[in-house]
């Protein structure tokens, strides 16, 4: 997690200690003048309305715009919404990515419920209380020729559209025809971010970074002491990495498992030389989960987890596997240390490597600023995330998944050891609260957050151009 981050969690749970204690000071005194059994009661209600309605981590306005720009060559198309069709003054061509910017204005109701925008067959979610500028990911409904017709229904549900609106129109080759290289700091961030179009692509190579060993207090439930779970869960998820990716066709020869250590990659960053063992494991050689891998990597001389190993690692699997699309976490969208650094521990191999990529294809498995995104319900559309600050100029590509796929995607998932498991009691009642009073659902395929924000109708992908 970054510092901004932090600053962003710490401020939250600051603002809603201060707004606890002002309601003590006010009902405290209440409770005594009317009767001591109401102070319980109130309490009880003041915490089921936090956990519907004011527990999620929105660290932004709702009434803040979203930021986003295009590449020069992508000029916006004039929209209206007449009679809830979306008419477009401009000829979408073969394009394949379409993004409708929209201003969206909450409801009354949509203050307490989440206020959406009904696209055809596909819904889109936003924050309670929107009103701003937003981007629709249109995607795949042009497919149908719905939108080149006139015939696209646009609807908002607790909340309104306003009827004037444009359309960016972005076109990029299949790249899933392509050879294509995903990079996953930890197991279950390619089937996370990229499963649809690794599933489908013609030729992918999955390279690993991280054991994923921290956090391993469910393990000591089995009689094992902290070191022991954790080595216990790095040797779990380093299976994972290898061995889900054949649920969607891609064998263990081109799957590769670095076993660097969570959460220490920015350090290995900033001392290259230096080598940083597990925090929690214990451990310090890398080789202890390599022995799977199906090629010979500079690491395995030392077994030392540095900077100067993994960016070595890395410049061999790109000159073994020569991609021409590499799929990395999004540098300044993602917030997670361990994301960040391995775009940057990529960026720099690439740079030391005789093979050079083409294109990166960027995700984001975790936001700074709003951590329900994407928004709603399992199965629906990927609207842009939250961009209040603005970010690089990049395209975007949002392939569409069929139903199929989807399913496919959920149950990889299911396969990953972190992401198994009941939720903690709390959230428990947070989801059945949300349930009842606000109006969400969850999926049927997994407990874990992941099964409703990861598994929808699209995948969503920044594309930058590497140069040279």
């Amino acid at each position: 997690m970054t510092a901004r981050k932090q600053a962003l969690l710490k401020r939250h749970r600051r603002h809603k200690r201060l707004a606890m204690l002002a309601a003590l000071l006010v009902l405290v005194p209440l409770g005594a003048w009317v009767a001591w059994w109401w102070l319980p009661v109130l309490l009880v209600l003041g915490w089921i309305g936090h956990e519907a309605w004011f527990a999620d981590h929105l660290f932004y306005a709702p009434g803040d715009d979203y930021r986003y720009a295009f590449p020069p060559a992508v000029q916006p198309m004039a929209v209206r919404i007449e009679q809830g069709r979306v008419l477009v003054e401009g000829d979408c061509g073969a394009a394949d990515t379409l993004i409708l910017r929209i201003r969206i204005k909450a409801s009354w109701l949509g203050r307490w419920l989440d206020p959406h925008v009904l696209i055809g067959d596909d819904r889109q979610d936003f924050e309670r209380g929107v009103n701003g500028q937003r981007y629709l990911n249109l995607s795949g409904q042009v497919a149908a020729t719905a939108l080149a017709a006139g015939q696209l229904r646009l609807r908002g549900r607790f909340c309104s559209l306003e009827p004037l609106a444009s359309l960016y129109a972005l076109s990029n080759p299949d790249y899933s025809r392509q050879s294509l290289m995903i990079i996953a700091p930890h197991a279950d961030d390619a089937e996370l971010a990229a499963f649809g179009l690794y599933s489908q692509a013609a030729e992918v190579s999955i390279i690993t970074l991280t054991q994923g060993e921290i956090e391993a207090e469910s393990y000591r439930a089995l009689g094992l002491d902290a070191v022991e779970a954790a080595r216990l869960k790095g040797r779990l998820r380093a299976w994972d990495s290898l061995a889900v990716p054949l649920w969607g066709g891609v064998t263990q020869v081109r799957c590769v498992q670095l076993g660097y250590y969570c959460l220490q990659l920015p350090a290995m960053a900033a001392q290259p030389e230096l080598a940083f063992a597990s925090r929690e494991s214990m451990e310090g050689d890398i080789r202890s989960v390599r022995g799977h891998n199906p090629l010979q990597l500079p690491g395995d001389k030392d077994g030392l987890p540095s900077w100067r190993n993994l960016l070595a690692d890395l410049v061999a699997a790109l000159e073994h596997f020569r991609p021409e699309v590499v799929v990395t976490p999004h540098p300044e969208l993602d917030p997670h240390s361990d994301h960040i650094a391995s775009t940057q521990a990529l960026l720099e191999a690439i740079q030391l490597s005789s093979w050079k990529p083409t294109t990166l294809l960027l995700y984001a498995n975790h936001l700074h600023d709003n951590d329900r995104w994407p928004m709603g319900p399992a199965g629906m559309g990927i609207a842009l995330p939250p961009a209040i600050e603005p970010l690089p100029t990049d395209g975007l590509w949002s392939p569409s998944l069929s139903a199929a796929v989807q399913l496919d995607k959920a149950m990889a998932l299911a396969m990953q050891h972190d992401l198994q498991g009941p939720l903690p009691l709390k959230k428990r009642l947070r989801r059945l609260i949300q349930r009842w009073l606000a109006g969400r659902r969850w999926p049927a395929t997994g407990a874990d957050e992941f099964f409703r924000k990861a598994v929808r109708r699209h995948e969503l992908f920044w594309v930058r151009t590497l140069g040279g």
